[in-house]
């Protein structure tokens, strides 16, 4: 009974998170986060596509982007189901739906450690969102018990920070002056985007949830962070490690901000482009496994 409660209480706070600042910041930049994220789950379902006609779940599915990129790749025949923790993330998605007028495609709030998914799918996807679970190995098994005998789980999460040098940077400018605070009356977003950079430690947590066939192939591609070094360094601060320690201190830390800012504006401009344009390199995993069949 201990162990469910503490589940819930760490899924409430990053729910909150998720539905509330992160929710406003993820949409002003939806168009940058997309463009750059976009190509990681392209190479994903590149090299574990989903079947033609199959029916797919997509985990902390967000706006809706790669659900609808789901159905596409499925056809008509197949079907697409976008779930995710946050009401307004869902919200948006099924507007982009109810605009677009695809059949083959459904969303819903649900948390993916705790609640019914909803039906058995063959594939289940997610782009970069697994990372945030609280219990990770509860969620992998929720979503293997929702799977057919034999179907295939295929995720995308980050690589370590040393490999995703403009993150990695953001952040040790931002550690110079403040760690996370003790105290905020903010809520986190989880784990953190490099819970699961280890290959080990990815690997484990699906091998617990009941899986085989697990491996992971690196995927490396360029990263637009911005379209000028003003939008990256704004980027920067608003989501990400580095962005998450000043969001917890909010305010408190009103005074340091300008400094920070001006540094992150050196430690950036090494990936300005010939074209204004703002590239670092990113690293991710591409993990992929198997219902016992």
């Amino acid at each position: 009974m201990g162990e469910a409660i503490q589940e819930f209480e760490d899924n409430v706070e990053a729910t909150a998170a998720w539905d509330g600042a992160l929710f406003d910041i993820w949409l002003d930049y939806r168009e940058l986060i997309e463009e750059s994220l976009g190509p990681h789950g392209e190479a994903a379902f590149a090299r574990h596509p989903p079947p033609e006609g199959g029916r797919c779940i997509d985990i902390g599915c967000g706006l809706g982007d790669t659900t609808l990129r789901l159905a596409e790749l499925v056809g008509a025949k197949g079907h697409a189901h976008g779930v995710d923790v946050a009401p307004r993330m869902i919200e948006v998605a099924q507007q982009g739906l109810e605009r677009d007028g695809a059949e083959n495609v459904t969303f819903a709030v649900a948390d993916v450690e705790t609640d019914g998914l909803g039906d058995t799918y063959d594939y289940a996807f997610g782009r970069c969102g697994v990372m945030f679970f609280a219990n990770p190995v509860t969620a992998f098994r929720n979503v293997r018990q929702h799977l057919a005998p034999g179907g295939l789980l295929n995720v995308v999460v980050w690589r370590r920070k040393l490999d995703n040098e403009w993150l990695h940077k953001a952040e040790q400018v931002v550690k110079k002056y403040l760690d996370k605070p003790d105290e905020t009356d903010q809520p986190t977003c989880g784990p953190g985007p490099f819970a699961m950079a280890n290959a080990d430690t990815v690997s484990d947590m699906v091998k617990y949830g009941g899986y085989e066939d697990i491996s992971l192939a690196r995927c490396d591609l360029p990263y637009k962070i911005g379209n000028d070094l003003d939008q990256a360094v704004a980027f920067n601060m608003a989501i990400g490690p580095a962005a998450e320690v000043l969001r917890l201190w909010g305010d408190r830390v009103a005074d340091i901000r300008p400094t920070i800012e001006a540094e992150l504006y050196e430690a950036l401009a090494e990936f300005v482009t010939d074209d204004g344009t703002v590239v670092g390199a990113s690293s991710t995993w591409i993990v992929s496994a198997q219902a016992p069949g």
